[in-house]
This record gives structure tokens, sequence and C-alpha cells, in this order.
């Protein structure tokens, strides 16, 4: 094995709004970051990637580039198969980069990527089952077992999101009808708010700021009403907790794990939900009272976990001695020394 150090490796987390990119050192710490907005096109998009390595460049030392993905890789971790919220669709996407950045590019799902860093460097440390659940633009799961990221037979495990638990519900991305993500995540959060605000305009301020602009509304300013009392943004909030607790509920009964880790944006407003949901996933896990739960916790490393997790293990891949596109890449496994 090369015990070279590489210095720093830049992670980068495309979200469904917008990317960010951050030099990460061996310790997890970000020493620099940028963002911008999520173009629509994949040229756009792989254009936009480019400039922020290219930043990153100019200010630092780089060594390799990891990528959280928001959708379906294949085994070797190469090709982005399918990507509800982005432009890629069976695209050899760590090629491509490769070639155009001149560095080793390293492709994960962001999920996958920010357990990862939980694991490493945070709220998930020494647990030998962990699941993932990572509320942003939808949600993105993971599951780590012994230190190894669970990927499946076909690289696509565990697409959580994209559990039906509302029969003929909301249409999703993905085009199935009522996926978790579209009840929990901050998408969802807003749409349970618009429907809330139409049925009882009268009860709400937020009612008179969508009037005027009805692409205003966005979980954060949803999350500020409810810390100031309003009860249309508190009932979207109970609504939200409900749907995180049977959701996690499902999660035990498959999974059976000994820690959840809650992640991605939304998990800022935590105190708003997290109580909650607890409270209803352990009222309707399978045996409720006569089994051990599992601990639900906050993400440590917040909203910065996925690109922490998708530099690390950016540096997993250049410090074996296999090249970075091989398929059998130990990356998603504790390095031992």
């Amino acid at each position: 094995m090369n015990t070279h150090d590489p210095g720093l490796t830049v992670g980068i987390d495309i979200g469904g709004t917008s990317i960010r990119a951050a030099a990460v050192d061996r310790n997890g710490d970000v020493v620099d970051s940028v963002r911008t907005q999520t173009p629509s096109s994949a040229v756009a998009l792989e254009n936009a990637l480019h400039r922020l390595v290219e930043h990153l460049r100019d200010r630092n030392d780089i060594a390799a580039v990891g990528l959280g993905v928001a959708g379906f890789l294949t085994e070797d971790r190469t090709t982005v198969r399918f990507a509800p919220h982005l432009p890629w669709r069976d695209t050899p996407l760590a090629e491509t980069l490769t070639e155009r950045f001149g560095l080793p590019v390293v492709l994960e799902h962001d999920a996958n990527a920010a357990a990862w860093a939980e694991y490493r460097f945070g709220a998930a440390a020494g647990s030998t089952i962990a699941v993932m659940v990572a509320l942003g633009t939808g949600i993105g799961a993971a599951l780590l077992l012994d230190g190894r990221i669970y990927r499946g037979a076909y690289g696509v495990a565990p697409e959580l999101g994209h559990l039906q638990v509302v029969p003929n519900g909301r249409p999703c991305p993905c085009g199935k009808q009522g996926c978790w993500e579209r009840y929990c995540s901050g998408t969802g959060l807003v749409d349970t708010t618009v429907e809330m605000l139409a049925a009882e305009p009268g009860r709400s301020v937020l009612a008179g700021e969508i009037a005027s602009d009805p692409g205003s509304l966005t979980g954060r300013r949803i999350a500020g009403a409810a810390h100031d009392g309003d009860p249309v943004a508190l009932a979207a909030f109970d609504d939200f907790a409900r749907r995180l607790g049977l959701g996690l509920a499902l999660v035990a009964d498959v999974y059976d794990p000994e820690l959840v880790v809650i992640g991605g944006r939304v998990s800022g407003s935590a105190p708003l939900f997290l109580d909650a949901a607890r409270e209803h996933y352990a009222a309707v896990t399978t045996g409720a009272g006569h089994r051990p739960l599992a601990r639900v916790r906050v993400a440590q490393l917040g909203d910065a976990a996925g690109l922490i997790g998708a530099a690390d293990l950016a540096r997993s891949a250049i410090e074996t001695s296999r090249p970075p596109l091989s398929s059998n890449f130990p990356v998603g496994e504790i390095r031992r020394r």
C-alpha cells in the first residue's frame, strides 16, 4: 500500500438546488470551500463542476476529487445510471471528469458519502449497524455494516426515500407516487405547508407571502415561522414528524439498526420535529414496547457531511495501489494500517 499523504482532496456535494465543493484534509476538516447553483443540463453541470474544482486548485494543492451524486451508480461507481433530480442518464462520469480535471475522480452516492463521514469523524463513529437518512431536496439513505458501505447487488441500495408511504400519493420524479421523500424532505415540507395554507389561508402569516410570490416559500422560512409560533408552520412540522417516525419504523423493521443518523439540510430544524418523530417511531415499530429501539441522532457534521465523506473516499482511493477507476477499489471500508 502507498502510505504517501496525498495532502488535500476535494469533496463535492451535488444537491437538487446547489453544488458545494470543499478542500478537505485527512482529519475531515474543511479548509476551503466554494458553492454555486445546480444547472439543469448535463453540459452546464459538468462545466460548473470544473469551475469549482479549478477555483479550489488555484488556492490549494489538490490530489483527487470525490463526487457525491444523488442517484443510482453502477457497482464499480464509475457511471451514473439514473439521478431523479439531475440530468445524467447512463453517463460514464468518473472517466469523463477524470480526463477533464486531470485528477482522479471517485463517484459515490451522496448519502453513502455523508454516512461515511459520520462514521469516520462524527455521530456514527464506532457503530456496527448504522443507517443514514439525509433529509434535503429529497431523501438520501445509506447503510453501514461494520465499517463498510452496503450497496446491494447492483450498487443502488438502499433507496429508502422511494419507499411508498402514501398509496396514490404525491407524484415523485422517480416515476412513482407517494414516496417517503415527497412528504419528509425540504420539498415535502413546502408542499405540505402549501396544502395546509390552501385549506386555511387565514391561520398563517405565510399565506400573504406566497400570495404575492408563490415560489418564495422555503423550508427555512417555514422553520422560522414555526419558531415564531405560526400554527400552520407548526402543523406542517407535526405532519413531517409523523411521516418521519413512520419511515423510521419501516427502516427498523427491515434493518434493525443500532443507530439512525438524521442528516441533510433539513436536520438543522431538528428541534422542531425530531422528538415527536422518535415518539411516532417508538409507537408504530413492529413489536413496540418489547424490543430495543435504535438510537436516533442528528448528524454531527451537519450538511457538510456529504462533501467531507466524498473527499475522504477519494483519499482512500489514491492511498491504495489500484488505479482510480478500478471496480475493486476498497473504498467505503476502514483502512487498516
